[in-house]
């Protein structure tokens, strides 16, 4: 696998086309290869950021998550939040790189990625091109973030190993590899966390990775997610004492 981060001018509100960055910075792209682009250049063309100094914190995370516990119930003084199915610190709002602006999430993450792809495939006359909007997360019981895909187009995000033998040829019965969340991860890595200046990366020599010349299908999202009384943390996701938010 080969990432190349690809460097930008400093990302303001002032930039209102994240097609128009594309343009820019993009100038190639080869058949079977992927873009990551972080989730937050992604949102501030959308016009979705809010001033610090005329905001509260605490009311914008609540407003933006789906569910979220209190602040109060960690020590550093964060939400834990679930947003778009997925458990994320703060739902996802961010300041860091903001200059003087809460970064939140993409309006709709999907529509973002099918987007970019569509036009990737046509601008460089392409078949097999892949999109994943990327962002970090927290692990529990694990110092550090890693990359993380609010979404994925052009590719199949989980590869089945399911009724396939292991080593010594045991069946496998629920083995899945999330595809979309490791490009992620090493995207994120590369990319880096702090005053890089690389929002985006293109990902290419990934024999692993299943293209699909179109967007995903509602059901293939729907098969990403796992509701909470099926999750193998329910034991802890059901005891939590979660609020519901406006998100």
């Amino acid at each position: 696998m080969k990432l190349t981060p690809i460097k930008t001018h400093k990302i303001t509100k002032e930039d209102k086309d994240i097609l128009k960055i594309l343009d820019k910075y993009i100038v190639s792209m080869k058949e079977n290869s992927v873009l990551a682009i972080t989730s937050k250049i992604v949102a501030v063309c959308e016009g979705r950021v809010v001033e610090i100094s005329k905001t509260n914190r605490d009311e914008l995370v609540e407003k933006e998550a789906e569910i979220y516990l209190s602040p109060r119930e960690n020590k550093y003084g964060f939400h834990i939040t679930v947003k778009h199915n997925m458990l994320i610190a703060s739902a996802g709002i961010d300041e860091s790189n903001g200059n003087g602006y809460y970064v939140l999430w993409p309006k709709d993450p999907q529509q973002a990625a099918n987007q970019i792809r569509q036009y990737l495939k046509a601008r460089f006359s392409l078949t097999n091109v892949g999109v994943i909007i990327t962002d970090s997360k927290t692990t529990p019981l694990r110092w550090g973030v890693t990359g993380i895909a609010l979404s994925h187009s052009g590719f199949v995000a989980l590869n089945t190993y399911v009724g396939k033998p292991d080593l010594f040829g045991r069946p496998l019965h629920v083995t899945k590899a999330n595809a979309m969340d490791g490009l992620a991860a090493s995207a994120v890595l590369v990319m880096g966390e702090g005053a890089e200046q690389t929002p985006m990366a293109i990902i290419e020599d990934v024999p692993f990775v299943e293209f699909q010349d179109r967007n995903p299908t509602q059901q293939e999202l729907d098969m990403l997610k796992i509701e909470i009384d099926d999750d193998i943390y329910a034991p802890f996701l059901k005891n939590a004492s979660w609020r519901r938010g406006k998100g």
